[in-house]
């Protein structure tokens, strides 16, 4: 199977330096120098599309712009590129759920992909209105999908749950295709809903011994249910023409922050109640020293922000090295960011994927796309008759 690589939508802004933000972090954490304007937004996303990106993350959370108007708003800029919407299933029914789904199937051009966020964080659920803990969370995520699922077949559909509740619910037009789900959690709660439901299990970048635990647990789950997924990652990075630049970059983001933001920023976090990012929290303890967990695996980016907090930091080559090392292990699709995003898709466009290419790994979805469509007409490749 050829690697598939999506980007990532700042919409809570962007700059040279790191951006904090993120689940479990406080709201106004989160800019930069660069507002994310629709301007700048299509600029990333047009980049990423040229650049060979199958779609782009779009966060989702108080600390950065709805990810559903954000996007559909950036399908009128861009042709190609898919849209991976994060959202939280608690905030809305399941029919409205699987009605704007389906809408922004036909009028996208069948570009959405969607990122189902349980929410980690019982503070940041309250202040939408969402009084439910944790546990009971993944529990309405589970009855959510289903009815979701059942929408989505074209079926009418009677639920009575725990949590959820619908009576003679149903699609006037179901989305062709089926959007594909995306799910990530490290609780075992997660892990039931992810084996049910997913399609594509999402991990963060944790070193290789790790990734290959969860990936193993979750395909012996979703074996139980008589389903197969698929699995991805998300990593930051930073690469360069050589390693000694990459560490540099590195090196210069992190000499850029300020402890007592760090403190205050990892002090929040340590109350988190996502079993991911204390994962994410135990790769470098708050601490600025030793942050290269693995060879090209830089924990920096979490000592400033929610969520994915680790890096590929060094040359082409090593980057390429280690993407094939997660490939190895079970991992498809990475979903990739940098700093600032824009220049970050550029490097890592024409500096690794040419790599990944010339080794059969991944191949410039246009290109796909190009030569399907001339096989599907007659004669397309045949040679002209000689005159």
């Amino acid at each position: 199977m050829s690697l598939t690589f999506h980007w990532f939508l700042p919409t809570y802004g962007d700059s040279r330096y790191l951006v904090g933000g993120g689940h479990g972090t406080p709201t106004h954490t989160a800019g930069g120098a660069r507002p994310a304007t629709l301007a700048y937004l299509g600029q990333i996303a047009r980049s990423a599309e040229q650049l060979g990106f199958e779609g782009a993350l779009t966060p989702t959370g108080a600390w950065c712009e709805d990810a559903w108007l954000s996007t559909a708003m950036l399908a009128e800029v861009t042709e190609r590129l898919k849209f991976l919407v994060a959202f939280r299933p608690g905030l809305l029914s399941p029919t409205l759920g699987a009605q704007m789904a389906a809408t922004f199937q036909r009028h996208s051009g069948k570009r959405l992909l969607l990122n189902v966020v349980t929410g980690g964080e019982s503070h940041e659920q309250r202040a939408y209105g969402d009084f439910l803990d944790k546990e009971a969370r993944y529990a309405r995520c589970d009855e959510f999908l289903e009815v979701v699922r059942g929408l989505w077949r074209g079926e009418r559909v009677d639920f009575s749950g725990e949590h959820v509740r619908v009576e003679g619910a149903e699609l006037t037009r179901v989305p062709d295709p089926v959007p594909a789900v995306y799910f990530g959690g490290s609780s075992p709660a997660a892990g039931d809903v992810a084996a049910k439901h997913a399609d594509v299990y999402l991990t963060w970048g944790e070193p290789p011994s790790k990734v290959a635990e969860k990936i193993s647990w979750i395909r012996e789950l979703a074996a139980a249910q008589g389903r197969t997924l698929r699995f991805g990652i998300r990593l930051h990075v930073i690469s360069r023409d050589t390693s000694q630049q990459a560490w540099a970059e590195a090196q210069r983001l992190l000499d850029a922050l300020d402890p007592s933001v760090i403190e205050q920023v990892q002090a929040g976090l340590g109350r988190s109640e996502s079993e991911g990012q204390k994962r994410m929290l135990e790769l470098h303890r708050g601490s600025t020293s030793d942050l290269e967990i693995y060879p090209n695996l830089w924990a920096g980016v979490g000592l400033v922000r929610g969520g994915a907090g680790t890096a590929l930091v060094g040359s082409h080559t090593e980057v390429a090295e280690r993407i094939e090392e997660y490939h190895a292990l079970g991992i498809d699709e990475f979903v990739l960011s940098g700093h600032p995003h824009l220049e970050e898709a550029y490097w890592f466009g024409e500096g690794v994927l040419p790599i990944l290419e010339r080794k059969g790994l991944w191949r410039h979805p246009a290109r796909e796309a190009d030569e399907s469509a001339a096989a599907s007409i007659p004669f397309a490749g045949a040679p002209s008759p000689a005159s």
